[in-house]
């Protein structure tokens, strides 16, 4: 019986061997069985005894982290690309912290203000200029009723003479013809910043006389001088900034009586997807 229960052993092991290294137990008794059998049963006891702690441990320190964690707003504000394609976010009104010298289209104690922050090579800011801005100098500037005030906020990063022109325009602002130049700028600039140039923001100056000077030769080549030696450029950093402040972040963006309209909306539409000029005017006026 002893030979027999030692070649079974001996038997046991080859097939273990021949199949890769397995742990596998010699035969033993049954007493010893009968032991393995209740000491593992103490072992598995005791690990899910711990086991139960640590989940309920882990448990409680998520809910404290949960607890602490407060929630953050996904709302980014507008972007430039909402602002070029007329989207709008909601906003409350803006109060706007004016320029003393900011050029102003209309009537000075007109009930209705519009702020435009603007960009002269915007494509966007030049259809408000050729499609919607005629109706409203119609209907309320040349009423009386509203009155728009210019802003800079040159899109620098995309626009290669967005500044300069800005620039240009405080430059003929000093000699009261903002507005003329402004309507030069828009008329004649292309979104590739065509038309934009030095050489072409001097050519426009010198079609409104804002280098000829006075009789007595004081004050020509004035226009040139402050364009060459960027004389206007803190007026126009300082107003991208104050644009910045109150939320602008792509052209045009428009603030009447403080409420916000971003992109190149109509003067009215049925459309829903639009942000039409006219009712917010009209709402304003009331």
């Amino acid at each position: 019986m002893v030979e027999e229960h030692e070649h079974a052993e001996a038997h046991h092991h080859h097939l273990a061997r021949e199949h890769g290294e397995f742990n596998i137990p010699p035969v033993r008794s049954s007493r010893g069985v009968a032991m393995s059998v209740v000491f593992g049963a103490i072992i598995i006891a005791g690990s899910i005894l711990y086991s139960a702690n640590l989940v309920s441990q882990t448990l409680n320190n998520q809910t404290e982290l949960l607890a602490a964690v407060k929630p953050v707003s996904t709302n980014t504000g507008q972007t430039q690309q909402q602002a070029a394609t007329g989207q709008q976010a909601a906003a409350s009104d803006i109060n706007v912290t004016g320029r003393g010298d900011a050029p102003v289209l209309g009537n000075s104690n007109a009930k209705v203000t519009i702020v435009e922050f603007g960009d002269f090579q915007c494509p966007y800011c030049q259809q408000f200029f050729q499609n919607t801005l005629p109706e409203i100098k119609k209907q309320y500037i040349d009423t009386g009723k509203v009155k728009i005030v210019f802003r800079h906020f040159p899109l620098t990063q995309i626009h290669v003479n967005a500044q300069i022109s800005a620039v240009a325009a405080e430059c003929a602002n000093q000699q009261g013809k903002f507005w003329e130049y402004h309507d030069l700028l828009y008329t004649n600039g292309m979104a590739d910043g065509t038309g934009l140039d030095k050489a072409s923001l001097e050519k426009y100056a010198d079609q409104l006389g804002l280098n000829k000077g006075n009789l007595l030769g004081l004050g020509k080549n004035k226009f040139n001088q402050c364009l060459e030696t960027n004389a206007t450029l803190k007026i126009v950093q300082a107003d991208q900034a104050e644009g910045a402040k109150d939320g602008v972040t792509g052209t045009p963006t428009f603030y009447i009586n403080g409420k916000q309209i971003v992109g190149a909306q109509p003067f009215e539409s049925t459309d829903p997807r639009t942000n039409p000029f006219k009712p917010i005017i009209e709402a304003a006026l009331k």
